[in-house]
Formats: C-alpha cells, structure tokens, sequence
C-alpha cells in the first residue's frame, strides 16, 4: 500500500473518533510528523504504525491492508444499519446486531446505553418476575455502557441506577409479602 493511502485511512479514522492530530499523536510523535504521515509525504515506522493502531482503535491489518476497502469497509455501513435500528426502536435487534469496537466503539456505547434503558424501562412495566430480571439485567448494562468511552453520559447512567433501585423496592416488597404469605388468613 502507498503511503497517500495509508495517510488518508489514518485521517479519515481520526476524523471518525473526532480527534484532533494533537490528541492522536499524544507524547509519542509530533503532531507535525502525524500531518506528514496523513498527506503521504512521510512513512511512518512499524512502531509509530502499532501507537496509530492503538490510538484509533484500528487493527493494524485494517489499517495497511491492500484490499483498499477501508472508506467501503463494512464498519460504517453496518454503524448506519445498527443506528437506523435504534432509530426505529427496534433496541432488541439493535443489541443483537452490534459488538462495541472498531472505529465506532464510542459511539456504540452510546447508543447500547440507549437501547438498554429503554428496554429496562419497557420491561419494568410488568409484574412478570422474569420481565422485571431482564428490566434489571437491562438496567445494569444501560449503566455501564452509559459510563464507557467519550460520550460517557453521567445523566443516563443514574437513570439506570434510579431505575434499579426503584425495581429492586420492588422486589424486594413482592418477595418480603411472599415471605409472610398465610393462607390460613
């Protein structure tokens, strides 16, 4: 692969993390010699090459590979298909579909924390005992994915953990009634 082309996957990933050259090329090299590297007037070493991989999240295969298929790549049109789920409310398809890495991770946190939440919420509207455990398992994982990568959303999180608690209440009320339960009453 020529180096115009290798400059223009590492700039259009950067782009896609929304960093800026200073951001990706950190401590190790200069953002100068990242600008060189981007424009294909300079070749990058194989260990300037793992740091960019690394940085962006990018597989080293991905990223130098000949098929020269990494604007084509599947990433971005399967980042669209799995967001027009989400759009269409169809969390649960959403969820099967999508693996938080690549390029999109951040993103896909994101919107994971999305789709979570609102079927913790769709869920906590039942008394079904195994609808309110998939409302809490949704729950926990709408938090934690709220809390990952740089849209990190502290908002959403605690309306997951608001949610937990108020379903864990609960429970806890169904199960303390169960527990007392006399039939002879």
């Amino acid at each position: 692969m020529d180096n115009t082309e290798l400059g223009r996957r590492l700039k259009t990933a950067r782009l896609a993390k929304k960093m800026t050259q200073s951001d990706v090329a950190g401590n190790f090299i200069t953002r100068n010699m990242l600008s060189l590297i981007e424009s294909g007037s300079a070749t990058p070493s194989m260990k300037t090459l793992e740091y960019l991989s690394g940085v962006l999240e990018i597989p080293m295969e991905k990223l130098v590979s000949e098929s020269g298929s990494f604007e084509q790549n599947s990433e971005l049109q399967q980042f669209q298909n799995v967001k027009k789920l989400l759009q269409d409310q169809k969390y649960q398809e959403f969820l099967d579909s999508v693996q938080p890495e690549g390029i999109f991770a951040d993103e896909l946190h994101a919107l994971c924390s999305i789709a979570h939440l609102e079927l913790a919420r769709a869920f906590s509207e039942s008394t079904q005992t195994e609808q309110l455990q998939s409302a809490i398992s949704h729950a926990r994982f709408a938090s934690l994915e709220a809390s990952r990568g740089i849209y990190a959303n502290s908002a959403r999180a605690a309306q997951a953990n608001q949610l937990l608690s108020q379903l864990a209440q609960y429970l806890s009320n169904y199960y303390s009634k169960l527990a007392n339960f006399n039939p002879e009453n």
